[in-house]
């Protein structure tokens, strides 16, 4: 984060959705009900295992060692070891022509897998960054279950936290009352994830992609869509207690309750921002509390700079700054949003202002 360069996004770079979600939440009844849909037609998946996913009841065109390529269209893949490995291979593969020329990827996990790991990779490995593109995470939130495993399990909290879409399954085996605490339990924890409650997998395969910054269908960053700053002014979204779902939060914060240990905000700042001062920051917090950095995005108001630039990281790693081609109206003000663990508002926006406010100049600024 320390380089003060920007870079222009190429566009053509491949789309990338990871769908995660905990043990039993629904993860493979979703894939066979995507996978047979016309629309995933140019999508290649890259599973754990075909069998897991049960490919039978689809058509199957074509099969090879590790590929087969369904009728739809759709192209599975199951990974072979290393994931970095798997993606450079499919990529190798497509551009020799040797399977079709998908145009987007969509990877699932496992059901015990924390989506940092995966999204790292496709920040860090310098070969994929080059091809591909993070497009969002959808995470599947059992209707029945999921309140019980968020309670014992931090896992499915996280898969939560950073997701870009939320699919609450099974929502026909349990009551209106249980599905309204559930969603306003998840909308604390990410306040700005679209939510969808689905039976047997259904949901409409366009309704899960196109999360990022780049819009696919006006060829243009799209940072109001991407960002969405204005749901984190919801005070739901800074765990108003005096919202309750459970009796045992009554009291407060509850310590044992994994997503009392979340919080989802939005910090601004007025003034143009000191590019390398902000860097050290941003290098600080990875450093000593890069774990608790569960998301980060951002759009700023960067000194010397006429054009917005958009960051994004989660934990420790960030995709390289985005130079914006403009400011959509008068409002200038940098922009940071939060999905963090035990880090709250008031100490990142102090930190902030410590860094930013030093009138010592940055070591390596100009």
């Amino acid at each position: 984060m320390a380089e003060a360069h920007v870079n222009e996004p190429p566009a053509e770079r491949l789309p990338v959705s990871v769908i995660t979600g905990f043990l039993g939440s629904g993860k493979t009844t979703l894939l066979k009900h995507l996978l047979a849909q016309p629309e995933m037609g140019e999508t290649a998946v890259i599973i754990n295992e075909f069998g897991e996913v049960g490919l039978d009841h689809l058509l199957v065109e074509k099969a090879e060692d590790d590929t087969i390529l369904l009728e739809s269209g759709c192209l599975c893949c199951t990974i072979r070891g290393d994931l970095i490995d798997a993606m450079r291979r499919l990529f190798k593969r497509r551009a020799k022509g040797e399977i079709p020329p998908f145009k987007r990827v969509v990877i699932e996990t496992t059901g015990l897998a924390d989506p940092a790991p995966i999204l790292h990779t496709l920040m860090q490995d310098p070969v994929l960054t080059s091809v591909y593109r993070l497009d969002g995470v959808i995470a599947t939130v059992d209707a029945v279950n999921g309140e019980t495993q968020m309670d014992r399990q931090m896992e499915p909290v996280k898969q939560a936290a950073v997701a870009d879409r939320l699919l609450i399954t099974k929502s026909d085996l349990t009551t209106t009352e249980a599905l309204d605490a559930l969603e306003r339990r998840l909308r604390r924890l990410n306040p700005a994830a679209s939510i969808q409650q689905i039976v047997g997998g259904a949901v409409a395969p366009q309704s899960l992609f196109n999360a990022g910054l780049y819009n696919p269908e006006t060829k243009s960053l799209d940072v109001q869509r991407w960002l969405k700053e204005e749901a984190y002014a919801d005070p739901r979204a800074h765990h108003d207690h005096d919202h309750h779902d459970h009796d045992h939060h009554e009291h407060g914060l509850d310590r044992n309750r994994h997503d009392d240990h979340i919080r989802a905000f939005c910090v601004t700042r007025e003034a143009p921002l000191d590019w390398a001062k902000f860097c050290n920051w941003i290098d600080m917090l990875t450093a000593t509390r890069g774990p608790d950095l569960l998301r980060i995005k951002g759009m700023l108001n960067v000194a010397g700079e006429s054009q917005p630039v958009a960051i994004h990281g989660v934990q420790h790693l960030f995709h390289p700054p985005v130079l914006l081609p403009g400011w959509s109206g008068d409002d200038r003000r940098s922009r940071l949003v939060f999905i963090t663990r035990d880090l709250d508002q008031a100490f990142l926006t102090e930190s902030l202002a410590a860094f930013l406010d030093d009138q010592n100049p940055a070591p390596g600024a100009a």
